[in-house]
């Protein structure tokens, strides 16, 4: 087979996921050639993500070099990757997932702080109505850029602490302190490394099925399902994770919030796995009829 082409993000986080995959692919003796694509996400670091107006703003670019064949896959973060594809699209495989957690960094002089007097930089709206929740009164600044941009933004500018998903520090080997942060539910598919491929790239498609991490597959699809019947996409506050226990069992968290995070819906669920059964979706329903439908149609009029 000929080198196969991995299109990219050209952030350091973004390379990293792409040297990955390339790695996976050199052990079964396959040349890879990394093209780093600028995306619109990072294009436009002035704005907050949800004011944007689109889903897939990391992805689009990425996706039209696939369509256009100028490369064989795509390399994303999935949490990423809208839960409605374009067509002659989709998921060939995804990575084991590694660090699905949010946690706080702060700056040094802020060591001393309650949680709850932070002035906290976010433009995610998840993190923003999740830390709302517990801590009500809390002051935010919008903040975008990569892992290094934020960092040496919280250096610079008026606020005490940020949140990064812990996958991004321990991927890029940075050595800084950070808290763990129970109370937040991560992003759908937070953690993990998604191939995209053409449909109808059988080859490539092929190529993919035994790089895919299935129990990682298993607990993604039920938080992409979640994430797309309550319609999130990158504007509404929502978090969920599934994860499969000892007993090969899985348990799945899901919030939906408010965007002040005053009203807050959850779910917390054990279950043993049946392939076939649309488990996010059923979650997701239980969400709406207590109250979800609703609050949706809230954070829709207020974004």
């Amino acid at each position: 087979m000929r080198n196969v082409r991995i299109g990219t993000r050209n952030s350091p986080l973004a390379l990293w996921q792409a040297r990955e995959v390339a790695r996976n692919l050199q052990n079964r003796n396959i040349t890879t050639e990394i093209t780093p694509i600028v995306s619109t996400g990072d294009k436009n670091l002035s704005q907050p993500l949800y004011s944007l107006g689109i889903t897939g703003v990391f992805t689009k670019d990425l996706d039209i070099a696939l369509l256009n064949n100028e490369v064989d896959i795509a390399v994303h973060s999935l949490k990423d990757i809208p839960t409605q594809l374009p067509q002659n699209i989709e998921i060939f495989a995804v990575l084991k997932r590694d660090f699905p957690q949010d946690v706080l960094v702060r700056k040094p002089d802020s060591q001393t702080l309650e949680l709850k007097d932070l002035k906290i930089a976010t433009s995610s709206l998840r993190r923003r109505a999740f830390w709302s929740k517990e801590f009500p009164n809390t002051e935010f600044s919008d903040i975008r850029g990569n892992v290094q941009t934020r960092l040496k933004k919280l250096e610079e500018q008026d606020f005490d602490a940020t949140l990064f998903s812990l996958a991004a520090i321990e991927r890029m080997g940075l050595n800084i302190d950070y808290e763990q942060l129970p109370m937040m539910i991560s992003a759908p598919a937070q953690g993990v490394v998604a191939i995209n491929g053409r449909s109808d790239d059988e080859k490539m498609k092929e190529l993919f099925k035994d790089i895919n991490h299935k129990p990682t597959q298993i607990c993604i699809e039920i938080e992409r399902e979640f994430l797309a019947t309550l319609e999130g996409g990158c504007t509404a506050p929502i978090g969920a994770f599934a994860e499969i226990n000892e007993k090969n069992e899985i348990r799945f968290r899901g919030r939906l919030c408010s965007l002040d995070g005053r009203n807050c819906i959850e779910t917390d669920e054990i279950f043993v796995y049946k392939e076939g059964e649309n488990y996010g979706r059923k979650f997701a329903e239980e969400i709406i009829r207590n109250g979800g439908g609703e609050l949706m149609e809230q954070i829709k009029k207020q974004l």
